[in-house]
């Protein structure tokens, strides 16, 4: 057997040694040799996880571990919350140049959208109008399923993180409140809403610039927004620790039934996900006339890509070979699905908005419909430019949720599914791109208008329905 199949069946053993030994404790024969299978379980996992060399393994298997060591020894698990705050103060170094970073370059490096005219101004509508569909859907979703509801936090984290009362703020004092004094005050308050309104302004500045003249700056804050990306993927590499570290401190301090709270969670994701599809993306294609089975073949292999890779930009070559094969021109979908990959993220939106209200129901904290749309306003501006950076989202919900004074433990229950949550909502974020230039298109009148390039159709075939 080549070592890949020997490492997979590997580890499908060790998935069901601990599945079962998961199920030992419902059968009196079976239930004290409960243990025994899971810590066998996680050894089988463990060794694949350590021959694949894949940081999402060794999180999924940080997780199941730190959930094992917290129901069998409690007393130490809660001693070992140090290790998650460490992560947890690597991340939030991220959060404001990150954002800084990716708005101000997403919007000054498309200074051309002023030359763009209509086209630019029609695919930004379309860009805010699917992406607060998505959040909305995520909102209705988590309020249905209340998956939160009974995920209780720590007393002792609770009192520290939120005010026992706060009087509301009038809507003059909550504008004002967007809009920063002093930007160096507002990082270092973590005011994220501030940071993102001066990015944006600070990108909408630069691109107000000749080319010439925002060059040299462009390419600093470029520069600086890669290394970010950089700085987080070397963060990430703790990822596995601090994730076993909360995942022990969440169980020995609240018990294993957290786990039912993410099952949950992950349906209520890839339900909310399904229904905007059949309320968003479906009706916005039938408005605007878009061949329905013709856009499902050619989106099928990019969003597949997506699904597998969990990242965006690994599906983007065949995505916009795809759309200009399927009728797009090549302008369009130059412009489009790149600008949509910072402005358009549906599934990344979803499910941050659903992520932070099961956050805030975690903590026992009731949040008015208000307070959401709010939240939801918030999360429009912070999400963007997350697009095609594993695990970006995570440092978007922490400052959302920093915001919010809500506790972050939860945020380290959700990030041991997010793998498998971040399958789904990048194949989301593709497939939304992907019909946002098609819509565009037909809306230019455009659509089928000029034939793809030969090298289009050699490469990726559509064929006529």
């Amino acid at each position: 057997m080549e070592p890949r199949l020997r490492r997979h069946a590997i580890a499908a053993a060790g998935i069901a040694l601990y599945c079962t030994g998961l199920l030992a404790p419902l059968s009196h024969a079976l239930g004290n040799i409960g243990p025994p299978l899971r810590m066998l379980g996680l050894l089988l996992l463990g060794w694949a996880a350590w021959r694949k060399r894949s940081l999402t393994g060794w999180i999924f298997w940080a997780m199941l571990a730190g959930g094992e060591l917290g129901a069998d020894a409690p007393a130490f698990a809660v001693s070992l919350r140090v290790f998650s705050d460490i992560f947890l103060r690597l991340i939030k170094t991220i959060v404001a140049p990150l954002i800084l970073g990716t708005l101000i370059t997403g919007i000054a490096a498309h200074g051309q959208m002023r030359s763009l005219g209509r086209m630019g101004l029609k695919a930004l509508v379309y860009f805010e109008v699917l992406t607060t569909i998505a959040m909305l859907v995520g909102l209705a979703a988590i309020n249905i399923t209340r998956a939160g509801v009974g995920l209780s936090v720590p007393q002792q984290r609770t009192a520290t993180n939120i005010p026992a009362a706060q009087a509301p703020l009038h809507w003059d004092e909550v504008l004002l409140h967007t809009f920063p004094e002093n930007i160096a005050k507002s990082v270092a308050d973590n005011q994220i809403l501030q940071v993102a309104v001066f990015a944006i302004l600070f990108g909408v500045a630069m691109g107000r610039l000749s080319a010439e003249s925002r060059a040299p700056l462009l390419r600093v804050i470029e520069s600086l927004t890669e290394t970010m990306f950089a700085f987080t993927n070397v963060v990430m590499y703790y990822a596995p620790v601090g994730v076993g570290a909360a995942m022990a401190y969440t169980v020995g301090q609240m018990g294993p039934g957290v786990l039912l709270h993410l099952g949950r969670l992950l349906l209520t994701l890839y339900a909310a996900l399904l229904a905007f599809g059949l309320v968003g993306l479906l009706p916005v294609a039938l408005i605007a006339g878009v061949p329905i089975r013709r856009f499902l073949r050619a989106v099928a292999e990019p969003a597949t890509i997506a699904f597998a890779t969990s990242t965006s930009e690994a599906a983007l070559p065949r995505a916009m070979e795809a759309m200009e094969a399927l009728g797009v021109p090549r302008r369009i979908v130059a412009f489009v699905i790149p600008a949509g990959y910072s402005f358009n993220l549906d599934g990344s939106t979803l499910y941050l908005a659903l992520a932070s209200v099961f956050v805030a129901q975690a903590a026992g904290v009731t949040m008015s419909w208000k307070q959401q749309m709010f939240m939801v306003a918030t999360l429009m501006l912070t999400s963007k430019g997350v697009a095609g950076v594993p695990r970006a989202t995570l440092i978007v919900l922490l400052a959302t949720v920093a915001m919010f004074h809500l506790p972050e433990e939860p945020i380290f229950v959700i990030l041991g599914i997010d793998a498998i949550m971040d399958m789904a909502r990048t194949s989301v974020n593709v497939v939304g791109n992907c019909l946002a230039s098609v819509v565009v298109a037909r809306w230019e009148g455009e659509f089928g208008v000029e034939a793809p390039a030969a090298e289009t159709l050699d490469a990726l075939p559509v064929p006529e329905v």
